[in-house]
């Protein structure tokens, strides 16, 4: 099983490569599922293995000059001051069981594991629909619209352990007015630096660091093939496809935590 956890980081790297979304969808179900990390556990980790990859990917960026750093800067630096707060304060407050309803128990991990599956099939959605794009593009162009979602993806980034690049994607493109190439790149950046600021802000000691190390490592390496890769294959006929393994993944996710867990 590890071997196969192995493999599809690789696979998280190249969805972060192609289309600068869908690691961290990709990370906290296989550390879950797959490498038997705890749901608690995994959210912390996933803001490592995305937050190096994601700035790895970044280098790449700049080096061939896609970065757009204006727009960088005011929808990351609120983002990062959010996840911060989250992963620093909000989250270590959450009690371990949030509430019990006759013989059913909420707790903590099981929250996490629910809100991050309804993230993925929303996501999903705007990744499947092709005229979802088109409605995101009459919104209205300012900088207090990206800085309010660099607020909101920097929450959600804290709670859950996710990049947030399936949001940060549609807001650069029709909010910020950059084209895909560079909407990815610069999501890449965005993506680092919150994904690392929420890691050192997490609680968590008890690190495993020789496989956060090697997992980050597989990682690294599809981010570095999906860049490669994205010369040749074009980005928007891959999002529909990743978009239903996206919402497979989100129902199964439900399904296992509500009925067979």
């Amino acid at each position: 099983m590890e071997l196969i956890g192995f493999a599809l980081g690789i696979l998280i790297g190249i969805s972060l490569g192609i289309i600068g979304s869908g690691g961290s969808i990709l990370t906290i179900p296989i550390l879950v599922y797959i490498m038997s990390v705890s749901p608690s556990d995994a959210t912390t980790y996933s803001l490592f293995i995305v937050g190096i990859s994601a700035l790895v990917g970044s280098i790449k960026g700049a080096k061939d000059r896609l970065l757009d750093y204006t727009i960088a800067l005011y929808f990351g630096v609120p983002s990062i001051v959010s996840i911060f707060i989250m992963r620093k304060y909000l989250v270590p407050m959450l009690p371990d069981i949030l509430f019990s309803f006759m013989n059913f128990t909420v707790t903590k991990d099981f929250f996490i594991m629910l809100v991050f599956a309804v993230l993925m099939i929303l996501a999903s959605f705007s990744m499947i629909r092709k005229d979802s794009e088109t409605a995101l593009s009459n919104e209205k162009t300012n900088t207090y619209n990206i800085i309010s979602k660099g607020i909101f993806v920097g929450l959600l980034t804290g709670f859950v352990g996710v990049g947030g690049g399936f949001l940060i994607i549609p807001t650069l493109i029709f909010s910020a007015k950059l084209p895909m190439k560079k909407a990815v790149a610069t999501s890449l950046i965005i993506i680092a630096f919150n994904s690392l600021i929420g890691f050192s802000g997490s609680s968590i000691t008890n690190i495993d660091w020789p496989f956060l190390l090697e997992f980050t490592g597989f990682a690294v390496i599809g981010i570095l093939s999906g860049m490669y890769l994205s010369k040749k294959i074009s980005s928007e006929k891959l999002k529909p496809a990743f978009g239903w393994f996206v919402l497979i993944m989100g129902i199964y996710i439900i399904i296992k935590e509500t009925i067979f867990s």
